[in-house]
C-alpha cells in the first residue's frame, strides 16, 4: 500500500473562469465552499464555459467578504456584491437542469460581454443546498453550478503517465482539468477502482469517471490551444470508453469537513476498476 496525500486544493468560484488554489478548503455537501457558486450566462440563461468561449480562462475571480472581484488583464477590477434578495431571479440552464439563481446586476454584466466579446450576465446561487438536487450514485445531492458532481478527484501520479505519452514538449499541467482535489502518491490509474476517501475530517465518495471535453486542450493562462486536439487524442488511445475520454473521478460528498494541502488521503474503500474501456 502506497502512502497518498493531498496534494493542492482548486476550486472555481466561477464557472468557467480562472481557478484558485488555496491552501485549505472547507467540503460542503454540493462541493468546495465557495466552488461554482457563480455563473456566467448568455441572453437566454444557458451557463457558458470555454467550450465555446476561451477567454473566460483570462478572468479570475478573487472572493471576497461581500462577494468577489473579477480582475483582467488590461481591465479594471470589477467588484461585484452578493446579489440580495431584491436581486432579479434568473433561472439558468446547466445541460438539462434548470437552476434558480439571483442575477448580480448590469454593471458586472456589461464588464463581463466586455471582455467575453459577447451578451452574458452573472448569477449567484444563493439556496446550493436546494438550488439545484441531481440523483447521483441513487440519492438526491445537491450540486453547485459544476457540470455534474459536486467534486472532481484527479491523481497527480496519472497525470505523470500521461505527459510521459505526450513527450516534454507537449507536457500540460494539471489545471487543463479544473479538478478540485488532487492526490499524490498513488499508482497511476489507481483512482478507477477508489470508492471511499478519508481527507481531513471528509469523507468524499467516487462514483463515476469524468469524461473530458475540449477544455482541456486550453491553455488556463493564455486562452490558446496550443497543441490542436491534445491531451484528447493521446488519452484517446488507452482511455475511452463509450461514454467518452476519461480523466479524473466525479464525487459525492458523505461527511463534510476540512481538507488542506499536504492531509493524508487514505482509501477507506476500493473496488474493480469504473471503466470498460473500449477496444
Amino acid at each position: 500500500m502506497t502512502d497518498l496525500s493531498l496534494a493542492s486544493v482548486h476550486l472555481y468560484p466561477v464557472k468557467g473562469l480562472h481557478g484558485l488554489t488555496p491552501p485549505a478548503a472547507l467540503v460542503r455537501p454540493w462541493g468546495l465552499e465557495g466552488d461554482r457558486r457563480w455563473v456566467v450566462v448568455d441572453p437566454e440563461g444557458r451557463f457558458l464555459t470555454q467550450r465555446a468561449c476561451r477567454a473566460m480562462a483570462l478572468i479570475t475571480p478573487i472572493p471576497t467578504s461581500e462577494g468577489l472581484t473579477l480582475t483582467r488583464a488590461g481591465s479594471r477590477p470589477c467588484p461585484v456584491r452578493f446579489p440580495d434578495a431584491d436581486a432579479p431571479p434568473r433561472v439558468v440552464t446547466v445541460w438539462s437542469d434548470t437552476v434558480h439563481g439571483r442575477d448580480a446586476g448590469d454593471a458586472v454584466a456589461h464588464w463581463l460581454s466586455d471582455a467575453l466579446a459577447r451578451p452574458c450576465r452573472l448569477v449567484w446561487m444563493h439556496v446550493p443546498e436546494l438550488a439545484r438536487i441531481r440523483s447521483l450514485s441513487g440519492e438526491d445531492v445537491p450540486v453547485s453550478f459544476a457540470d455534474g458532481y459536486p467534486l472532481l478527484v484527479a491523481s497527480a501520479t496519472s497525470l505523470a503517465d500521461l505527459n510521459a505519452r505526450l513527450g516534454p514538449e507537449r507536457a500540460i499541467p494539471m489545471n487543463r482539468f479544473r479538478a478540485n482535489i488532487v492526490v499524490d502518491g498513488a499508482l497511476p490509474w489507481e483512482e478507477d477502482g477508489w470508492r471511499l476517501l478519508s481527507i481531513g475530517t471528509a469523507l468524499i465518495r467516487i462514483v463515476a469517471s469524468c469524461a473530458r471535453c475540449v477544455v482541456t486542450t486550453v491553455d488556463q493562462h493564455t486562452g490558446q490551444i496550443p497543441t490542436p486536439g491534445e491531451p484528447l487524442a493521446t488519452l484517446a488511445t488507452f482511455r475511452r470508453v463509450q461514454d467518452g475520454i476519461m480523466f479524473a473521478q466525479n464525487a459525492i460528498v458523505e461527511r463534510a469537513g476540512m481538507i488542506t494541502a499536504g492531509d493524508r488521503v487514505e482509501v477507506l474503500e476500493r473496488g474493480p476498476s469504473n471503466l470498460v474501456l473500449a477496444g
